[in-house]
């Protein structure tokens, strides 16, 4: 009866908690709009849907929910793990080792040492005996070394960041959080011991060193088996599933070592569940040909994880002491960051990397998120005395590293020239304009068609003057070859469109600089072979594949033809076009009192790069790209209208 009851309470604690998780990932959103990381709404989420606020989720919900914590930390195991590819290392080994060597043993030596000595200003620590404080200071110095490579790769991402100083970040990013798992289980094991208040002898190591060599052999057993799961040929939902509860099966293998070592042998046998996942997913990511599929699995996993993992954090956190401890977060996060600073230098004379890398070095390394926060989760539940409060102080530093990491982080790629984010376009300047690379009969009749609307074109080869017959209608431009001064004295940062039919390489470093350097409103690809799409997609660009558009074309043929030849133009005096809205009267008007010509209909709006499907009371801001249909004499009138 009293475990029918428990099995009922715990079913409705994880289904409330499923509910609260949902309403996280929505008001994370809102955060996201403020330029805030995601996990800062999780947590806050879980903090306001805690016990100190709306008590949605109950005190102590971590002894019935902690399955969920060690799920997450299992799968976040298995994420910093397969960051860690061997084969991208290379190139710049030197630089990664010695700057992995600086950030590791310059934040871990100097940040134990700069806690262990403020210890008595810290309330969790002021009150423990000398080693304890030093297993205490230890602890927090391998957190201190833990970074985010899901933050980091976001912003690479983000900025299209490319070059030595990004591939040296990257390998010292996913380097240190295998590394920082490592020191973590062996720590955690000084630290027990040191706690415990028994003396260090020769079984303390030798069990220590154990308890490492089992994790390690069993990091491998779980890494074949995980290959052979990953071989399996069954939908990616059920290999998914598979892979999270296999993860967690490593802590369900950890209690049950714990538990009968301490009941045959009279002492704790304690494997690291941490270690056994990083392991496992290193060996797959390295050792078998599942590695783009396991990624692919991790990445389109990990945001249900982080949601449940975060959220419960942050309903776990003792809120009513953290304003107690807010200054002590503080003094922390800048111990961190002075050791930081240090490490950039120490690691970057030892790479003799240039200066100007050393002086921005450390400003990648400071964002924290899922393996600082595990671990500290991990602490929390393994000393309840003090644990809590350290999760609490530990998150704290955390989200201050959340704020201020991204934005230097981004700053440091802009200052040595590694930023390759999309140039701010330039406004219309009142000309309809294109430029055509490449010349073939599907070229000039593109230029001839636009021309006919009343657009100025310009077409550009790289053929010799006099090989061929140039079109008297069309403006022909000879170019050796295609660079950023070509592109400005074409006057392409005025341009609206650019429209590459060349080869794909060609067409990609042509677009690669008008992303980069003009912000073309709209680069135009005809795609050569299908395995570039990706590439293009990344800068944007507006792709035509010849292998698929004809069938396209002629299904929409089949199933609508008087939409598809009003969109391509084929009716008697009726076309479609996108006009920009410059006039500051008509900023804010909803559509259905926009006086409009009878024959003229809205399809979408774009804002701010997102389509918008309108309706009578979509209000109009300025910058918009409004998509409309009519005849010519109409669409002609709406773009002085909307002119400045």
């Amino acid at each position: 009866m009293i475990e029918s009851l428990l099995d009922a309470q715990l079913f409705i604690l994880l289904g409330g908690f499923i509910i609260v998780a949902i309403a996280a990932n929505q008001i994370s959103k809102v955060f996201k709009l403020a330029n805030l990381p995601l996990i800062t709404g999780f947590i806050m989420t879980g903090i306001i849907a805690g016990p100190y606020f709306l008590e949605l989720i109950p005190q102590g919900i971590i002894t019935h929910l902690g399955f969920v914590n060690e799920l997450s930390l299992a799968f976040i195991a298995f994420a910093a793990g397969a960051e860690l590819y061997l084969k991208e290392l290379r190139s710049r080994f030197n630089s990664i080792k010695w700057n992995t060597f600086g950030q590791l043993v310059i934040t871990f030596l100097v940040g134990s040492l700069g806690v262990y000595f403020i210890a008595d200003l810290i309330p969790y620590m002021k009150d423990l005996n000398a080693t304890a404080k030093v297993a205490v200071a230890i602890l927090t110095g391998t957190i201190f070394v833990a970074r985010s490579p899901a933050s980091a790769i976001a912003v690479v991402n983000e900025l299209r960041a490319r070059g030595p100083f990004t591939q040296t970040v990257m390998g010292v990013t996913v380097l240190k959080d295998f590394i920082v798992i490592v020191l973590f289980a062996v720590n955690l094991s000084v630290a027990k011991t040191l706690i415990s208040g028994d003396d260090f002898n020769i079984f303390s190591v030798v069990l220590i060193l154990l308890e490492l060599g089992m994790s390690i052999g069993l990091g491998y057993a779980y890494g074949f088996t995980l290959r052979y799961i990953m071989s399996w040929k069954i939908k990616t939902i059920y290999k998914t599933i598979g892979i999270v509860l296999f993860g967690y099966s490593a802590y369900l293998l950890g209690h049950f070592t714990e538990h009968t070592s301490n009941e045959y042998l009279g002492f704790d046998i304690a494997i690291e569940p941490l270690l056994i996942c990083i392991i496992a997913s290193f060996f797959v990511t390295n050792y078998s040909r599942y590695r783009v599929e396991f990624l692919k699995i991790l990445e389109e996993t990990s945001p249900y994880i982080y949601i449940g993992f975060f959220t419960l954090t942050g309903a776990t956190m003792e809120v009513d002491v953290l304003w107690s401890v807010s200054g002590i977060a503080v003094i922390l996060f800048l111990i961190r960051l002075v050791t930081m600073v240090m490490g950039s230098y120490v690691g970057g004379i030892l790479a003799k990397d240039p200066i100007k890398h050393m002086n921005y070095g450390w400003m990648p390394y400071i964002t924290q998120a899922g393996v600082a926060l595990g671990l500290s989760t991990i602490i929390a539940s393994t000393f309840p005395g003090w644990g809590n409060q350290f999760a609490t102080v530990v998150i704290a530093v955390i989200v201050l590293n959340q704020f201020l990491g991204p934005p230097l982080f981004k700053y440091s790629l802009n200052k040595l020239g590694e930023d390759h984010s999309k140039a701010d376009p330039a406004g219309f300047d009142g000309i309809r304009d294109a430029i055509i690379f490449g010349l073939e009969n599907q070229s000039i009749a593109l230029a001839r068609q636009l021309i006919s609307k009343d657009w100025k074109v310009q077409l550009a080869t790289k053929k010799k003057r006099g090989s061929f017959q140039e079109p008297e209608d069309i403006t022909v431009v000879y170019v050796e070859d295609v660079t950023l001064e070509v592109l400005l004295s074409m006057e392409a940062d005025k341009t609206e469109a650019i429209v590459c039919m060349l080869s794909d390489e060609e067409n990609y470093k042509i677009c690669d600089l008008a992303y980069e350097h003009l912000g073309t409103r709209d680069l135009i690809v005809r795609l050569n072979e299908r395995w570039n799409y990706d590439r293009f997609l990344a800068l944007e660009a507006k792709i035509v594949d010849p292998s698929t558009a004809i069938v396209s074309l002629l299904d929409h043929f089949v199933r609508s033809p008087l939409a598809t030849s009003l969109l391509l133009g084929m009716a008697d005096d009726q076309d479609t076009r996108d006009i920009e809205l410059e006039n500051p009267n008509i900023h804010g008007i909803p559509l259905r009192e926009l006086r409009l010509p009878n024959d003229v209909i809205i399809l979408s709006i774009k804002r701010a790069g997102q389509m918008i499907i309108s309706h009578g009371y979509t209000r109009l801001r300025v910058n918009d790209i409004v998509t409309v249909v009519g005849s010519n004499q109409s669409l002609d009138e709406i773009s002085l209208r909307f002119s400045r």
